[in-house]
């Protein structure tokens, strides 16, 4: 097996152990005040650094759905980890492109699961940038879908969704896409 095929795993592994291992939003007594779990590593502060994937996501203005399945879900602590880390993040307007309901119907907190699986999978283990997002090449999600890559007229493609912007982060990169995956 080749050295960066089981790194592949042993981070995929890693990624479904924390996100099976996310704590709750309770501030402690019992009322889940806080915004995000700040029992892990999504509760430290820090101004100084290059901010993680969570914090980009909190700060866009365009992804506050996105922000508020990652946290009905309890994935803070999942974006704030070393990584690295590539999100295909989409949009507002991508889940607005959910049939009517079925966004609501995912937040309620018996989907937590789903919601998480389908978040998750909008997530691989490395940073997916330059060249190693050309055409015809795959990329292996955490949750064990490949998608496909496709560049066309200098324009970028994953899984059918274009990337409308990318933003490095502490832990891996975000790339903005226009619709959300539902494997």
């Amino acid at each position: 097996m080749k050295v960066h095929h089981l790194l592949t795993i042993l981070f995929s592994f890693a990624i479904i152990m924390a996100v099976s291992s996310c704590g709750s939003t309770e501030d402690g007594n019992g009322n889940g005040e806080n915004e995000f779990d700040t029992h892990g590593q999504a509760g430290v502060v820090d101004d100084v650094s290059k901010m993680n994937i969570l914090q980009i996501a909190i700060s866009s203005p365009d992804h506050t759905t996105l922000v508020a399945g990652v946290k009905a879900a309890e994935l803070e602590n999942v974006l704030v980890n070393p990584g690295p880390l590539t999100v295909f993040a989409p949009n507002n307007a991508a889940f607005d492109k959910l049939p009517e309901g079925a966004l609501d119907d995912l937040l309620k907190p018996e989907n937590k699961n789903k919601l998480g699986k389908i978040i998750t999978s909008h997530a691989a283990p490395g940073t997916f940038t330059g060249n190693l997002l050309k055409d015809g090449s795959k990329i292996y999600l955490a949750t064990g879908q490949y998608v496909d890559v496709v560049v066309k007229d200098g324009e970028t493609f994953v899984n059918g969704s274009k990337i409308l912007g990318t933003v490095d982060a502490s832990n891996g990169v975000v790339h903005v896409i226009e619709d959300v995956w539902l494997f």
